[in-house]
């Protein structure tokens, strides 16, 4: 059974940094497709950040430059750094993953994959 647990989450101030964790269990698959989407009361979801099996990455443009995804597999735990958060990053963030044949270029469709955790919160005050 796949498992996917988010933590890390929080309230932090305008500029300020947090680091999201997501382990994952039961996915043994060795080409995948994982990232970050966002949801917030109001707005529509949103992908945050992608990567595959093979390293590529892919950001928003709305975060590219301020958030980095990564991916210990020997923790088998997906990362989203997250820095200079701003008002707007405040949202329940997902993350997700799947085995698709070949992963998205983009991260618009992030929150199809079939796998996903619960979500974390985090809170971002001016």
């Amino acid at each position: 059974q796949v498992q996917l647990v988010e933590s890390g989450g929080g309230s932090v101030q305008s500029g300020g940094s947090l680091r999201l964790s997501c382990v994952v269990s039961g996915f043994t698959y060795s080409r995948y497709c994982m990232g970050w989407f966002r949801q917030a009361p109001g707005k529509e979801r949103e992908g945050v950040a992608g990567l595959n099996s093979d390293g590529y990455t892919s950001y928003a443009d709305s975060v590219k430059g301020r958030f980095t995804i990564s991916r210990d597999n020997a923790k088998n735990t997906l990362y989203l750094q997250m820095s200079s958060l701003k008002p707007e990053d405040s949202a329940m963030y997902v993350c997700a993953a799947d085995v698709w044949l070949i992963c998205p270029s983009t991260v618009s469709r992030i929150y199809e994959y079939d796998y996903r955790g619960q979500g974390t919160q985090v809170t971002v005050s001016s």
